[in-house]
């Protein structure tokens, strides 16, 4: 696989704006510039999102990756056939599409493994659909993990100056307190470390948040701050690692938003995605729908590259012509970059 990577991306949930963004991405030449791509899924839903928003592109239907044309203007699809065409709903969330959505992905994964691609780009899925086709799995960093073998691994969203990783992701926000650990902790920053050194991030200060108000005001908001946090930040101190933490949340992320640290150790989902999005996205009042929806999901810790968009899957506005392609192209860009720093 010498010259430009080969990345392979998936569809998303075909009733989704995933096939969209992704057509939408592949029209961009400076893509095909940096690499070699082409989308995993079913050939039927790409050419029907080409015909419905009149974009100038035509399918390659392909079965094997060295079939692929990369050629601008031809989007390359390794066409699955999961999708009754006809029985597609925009919008809908359905057992079909979470069928058609998961081979995807467990396609892309296999040809990863296989060393046949360089590295995998996800489009947007409906975690209700996956699991009512009997796919039951939290998420796309689930399914990696389970079909790599990984048994250490994160979540790094990355946009601009931000890069965060989480401690815990898709559990109850009781259970994500138990996960603060000082292990889990070390682990994660060591990942991030990883991550930043991949993305060529040349301000390698780790800052690391609390977990309860003000990282826990020595003991009156909580222990976990002074008994798992603070004893994993010596620890990573000792292994020489620049870290700064616990800081209370309100003020990390403000500092992290000015380029104060590398990256950021977020302790549970929503206390990473939040400042995370306010960050990329970019609402449009008066239109009522997203100018800008800006942010890339990695996977660290896996044996294969996995860069997502990390935005939904918008129903609403499924088919309409108006999803944003910036955060799959900035996801197409970020594996483009990982994939040369692999060793």
């Amino acid at each position: 696989m010498a010259g430009k990577p080969i990345i392979a991306i998936t569809m998303g949930d075909p009733a989704s704006i995933g096939p969209e963004i992704a057509v939408k991405a592949l029209l961009e030449r400076k893509i095909h510039e940096i690499c070699k791509p082409f989308l995993t899924g079913d050939a039927s839903v790409f050419e029907d999102i080409i015909e419905r928003l009149e974009l100038e592109a035509k399918v390659n239907v392909i079965d094997k990756v060295t079939d692929a044309k990369f050629e601008w203007g031809t989007i390359d699809v390794f066409d699955l056939k999961n999708v009754d065409i006809g029985k597609l709903v925009l919008g809908e969330i359905s057992a079909m599409c979470g069928e058609a959505s998961f081979q995807a992905i467990k396609k892309v994964i296999e040809l990863a493994l296989a060393k046949e691609v360089n590295a995998t780009v996800t489009g947007p899925i409906n975690k209700k659909a996956i699991n009512e086709a009997g796919h039951h799995f939290a998420g796309h960093t689930e399914i990696y993990a389970h079909f790599t073998g990984t048994k250490k691994y994160a979540m790094l969203l990355v946009e601009d100056k931000m890069k965060v990783i989480h401690v815990s992701t898709h559990v109850s926000l009781r259970q994500a307190c138990d996960l603060v650990k000082k292990e889990r902790i070390i682990e994660v920053t060591q990942l991030l470390y990883n991550g930043m050194i991949s993305l060529g991030e040349k301000n390698l200060k780790i800052g690391i948040a609390g977990l309860n108000p003000h990282a826990g005001d020595s003991g009156l908001f909580g222990t976990e701050d002074e008994m798992e946090i603070l004893p994993a930040v010596e620890e990573a101190r000792k292994l020489g690692y620049d870290v700064e933490g616990p800081v209370p949340p309100d003020t990390l992320f403000a500092k992290a938003a000015t380029g104060a640290y590398g990256g950021v150790v977020a302790m549970y989902h929503d206390q990473g995605h939040t400042p995370f999005k306010l960050a990329g996205f970019k609402w449009n009042a008066e239109k009522k729908q997203m100018d800008s929806v800006k942010g890339v999901n990695i996977t660290m810790g896996l044996p294969i590259i996995r860069t997502s968009v990390d935005h939904g899957t918008a129903f609403e506005i499924a088919g309409k012509g108006i999803a944003s392609a910036d955060a799959m192209i900035l996801a197409i860009e970020s594996a483009v970059q990982l994939s040369k720093n692999k060793k």
